[in-house]
């Protein structure tokens, strides 16, 4: 994590990292203020935090309360070396905790991150550097040293050769990469996370056999989501991206609806529009693209060349981004090593949908088959060993498709978690199927999983399948458990050169009858590709495009980051509009307006319905108001402090509005209970000198708005370097 720090005045610093600020300062004694603790001290107190949440993750796996439970810690220095210190944490349970919750309790102290850390010992590295912003040496320390020259099934080069050219990549793009953790909790099973330090929102996850594969495969899903723009999917620009010579890539093309708002001529291919718009409902003012948020240039679209006949077609970059999201593109040392690993992964997705919404029973793999791959019997057989059964199932759908599957069980729970993975190997596909299973993954996490269900409707309701592709949260049925499968074993195999395998996965494709659309990207130095395969690789239904678009934001993006200078009947406007569309009230401001506000300020856990409440309230409209505060904390999760202020907004439109009560005759105890500052907000709410408690002012340039600015910094890099391979002037 980068922590970047500035002087504040006499003593104090503010560091700052990710949405976060954190002053310090010396007490008065070392010729300080005092008013805040000094950096010493946070060590101390972070010490004690890490040691509580675990303790906390402990009892909420276990369903243990913590109201009672007490935790203290104190560094007792050695009087002959002040650096040499004892920390001791001390912990209080209630009588009525089990002596087994006990000893899981003290066990998980033990395996506090920053306990672990500091008995370890991290090496500090001090350097000089000319800027800190442009000094973009990526900091992937674990990245393997030395001439090993490691090759993996699959790969094209070398892995250490990958890690090299991958992060030389992002470095020269100004991109600091950081590796956020790692996770091996089985051998042969590695998992990291990595961000870019300016902009934590733009993170990957990989996984692999050995640590080196894991970073590769997240230093290349992270290059492939900065090629496809999938970091900023729904994200605002900003106007000056919004209205620059390219808003997405040098080759888009711009095109204008029809009078009516008709599909104009040049998108897609009529096989696309048998598809998209099967029903007519769909029109090209559908297709404005939420990113530029700039209607009258038209729909953006982007060139993907069609794989039957070679011939060019573009895609709005609205309908890719809304029905896609990552499916579909991957980097790679080679253009082909990257269309086999963006095919995998969408025969991957579609045969897992297929499996789990038809509820289809899939044979085992047998154990003679599983031990010609030792390595992935030793992952499984540690997880066996820990308490979680674990089924090795073949997903390949009688040999017609390169995809395998493993499920775990948590006989604790009841919960189970289907992991499917696919390459042309056998080997790999297996291989994949494993790490994903456990990518990110602690032991204690495996106890959050859904339990199956033999209710069909829960299994192919299309949410079902959305929480599959997000993390494989989603619900799988007890038929997939039955022993009596569904097709018989097969042990197949599609390998080969990967121009070959890539080729086998098109033709496979082709025989289904579906039509791929292909586009490369290699402007950052790493051929990436994205793979469309329409009516088979989607992942939200086509229906999305006309009832569920994300470009719903031009509807109100322009009014919200205004929303303190609108008149009253703007205001009035504003809330119409958003009663018409009749979105989920409880949808964020965030993914309404693809605005990245804090979300540790009041903005961004706003949504529609606290919104509207607060229109309400500056037109002076109490009684709508007030159904809304009903709603609010009857459903609402928001910060102690915001429910005290509805809770207190509640209470004085009650006294105001009935007709049998005084407000004046409760003001002096709804000042006691809620405190002075909190009344004047509601006070002030009601009759309209308070509008918008709580929301600091906005605007279209997004000023003051910095967790949506590093993410535009982000884009920026990405877009410039666009600019100068394309010989575009900024």
């Amino acid at each position: 994590m980068e922590i970047k720090v500035n002087y504040l005045d006499n003593l104090r610093l503010e560091a700052r990292f990710d949405d976060f600020n954190v002053v310090s300062d010396q007490p008065v004694r070392y010729k300080g203020d005092g008013s805040a603790p000094g950096p010493f001290d946070y060590f101390l107190a972070s010490s004690a935090m890490c040691a509580a949440y675990f303790v906390k993750v402990y009892c909420n796996a276990r369903d243990i309360p913590t109201d009672n439970i007490r935790l203290s810690q104190n560094n007792i220095v050695d009087p002959e070396n002040r650096y040499k210190q004892i920390f001791k944490i001390q912990v209080e349970l209630p009588d009525d905790i089990s002596d087994k919750d006990r000893q899981g309790i003290l066990r998980s102290i033990d395996r506090c991150t920053v306990k672990k850390v500091v008995q370890t010992g991290p090496e500090f590295q001090i350097e000089v550097v000319e800027n800190l912003d442009e000094d973009a040496q990526a900091l992937l320390t674990a990245a393997p040293g030395g001439e090993a020259s490691t090759y993996i099934e699959g790969k094209d080069l070398p892995l250490e050769q990958t890690i090299a050219n991958m992060s030389g990549i992002l470095a020269d793009l100004g991109m600091k990469i950081e590796i956020a953790s790692w996770r091996n909790i089985v051998p042969h099973v590695w998992s990291l996370h990595i961000r870019d330090a300016s902009s934590p929102m733009c993170f990957t996850n990989g996984k692999g056999a050995t640590k080196e594969a894991a970073l590769c495969s997240a230093l290349g899903e992270f290059i492939e989501r900065l090629s496809c723009n999938f970091f900023y999917n729904d994200q605002y620009f900003g106007p000056d991206i919004a209205n620059s010579e390219f808003v997405h890539y040098p080759d888009e093309r711009w095109f204008q609806p029809g009078p009516d708002g008709e599909l104009p001529d040049g998108i897609l291919d009529d096989h696309c529009l048998a598809i998209y718009n099967p029903e007519g409902e769909l029109l090209g003012t559908h297709l404005f693209d939420t990113n530029s948020g700039t209607p009258e240039r038209g729909i953006c679209s982007l060139p993907y060349v069609r794989q039957s006949d070679g011939e060019t077609v573009y895609f709005p970059s609205n309908l890719v981004e809304n029905l896609y999201l990552s499916n579909g593109m991957s980097a790679g040392n080679t253009l082909p090593e990257a269309q086999v690993q963006c095919l995998s992964e969408i025969f991957e997705r579609a045969v897992k949908k297929e499996i789990i919404e038809g509820e289809i029973a899939l044979p085992d793999v047998p154990r003679s088959v599983l031990d010609q791959y030792p390595e992935i019997v030793e992952g499984i057989d540690a997880l066996e060993q820990q308490g979680f059964p674990v089924l090795v199932k073949d997903a390949s759908l009688g040999g017609q498709f390169p995809v395998m599957c493993v499920t775990l069980m948590n006989p604790q729970t009841g919960g189970v978690f289907a992991s499917f993975g696919a390459h042309p190997s056998f080997h790999v596909a297996l291989e994949r199927s494993l790490t994903e299973l456990l990518q990110g993954r602690s032991f204690e996490g495996l106890k959050d999983l859904p339990a199956p269900t033999f209710n069909s409707m829960a299994v192919t309701e299309p949410n079902n399948f959305v929480e599959h592709f997000i993390d494989s949260s989603g619900v799988v049925s007890w038929r997939f458990f039955s022993v009596r499968s569904d097709y018989e074993f097969v042990e197949w195999d599609f390998s080969g050169s990967n121009e070959e395998e890539a080729s086998r996965l098109f033709g496979i494709l082709e025989a289904m009858g579906k039509e791929s659309y292909v586009a490369v990207h290699e402007d950052l130095g790493a051929p990436v590709c994205r793979i469309l395969v329409p009516g088979y690789s989607e992942v939200y239904p086509v229906e999305d495009l006309v009832w569920d678009n994300t470009n719903m934001a031009l509807q109100f993006r322009e009014d919200i980051l205004n929303l303190h200078r609108l008149d009253d009947d703007q205001l009035a406007d504003l809330v119409e509009r958003l009663e018409e569309v009749e979105l989920d009230v409880y949808m964020t401001i965030i993914t309404l307006t693809g605005i990245e506000f804090d979300e540790n300020t009041i903005w961004g856990q706003l949504t529609i319905l606290e919104l509207k409440l607060l229109i309400y309230l500056a037109q002076g409209e109490l009684e709508e108001a007030r159904e809304l505060v009903d709603m609010f904390l009857q459903f609402n999760d928001n910060t102690v402090e915001r429910n005290l202020f509805y809770q207190a907004m509640q209470a004085t439109l009650e006294a105001t509005l009935e007709d049998d009560l005084e407000l004046d005759d409760y003001l002096h105890n709804f000042r006691r209970m809620f405190g002075s500052e909190t009344m004047d907000a509601v006070l002030g709410s009601i009759d309209s000198s308070v509008r918008f408690h709580g929301l600091e002012e906005t605007n279209l340039r997004l000023e003051g708005l910095d967790r949506h600015l590093r993410l535009l910094d982000s884009y920026k890099k990405l877009h410039a370097a666009r600019a100068r391979r394309s010989g575009i002037a900024g």
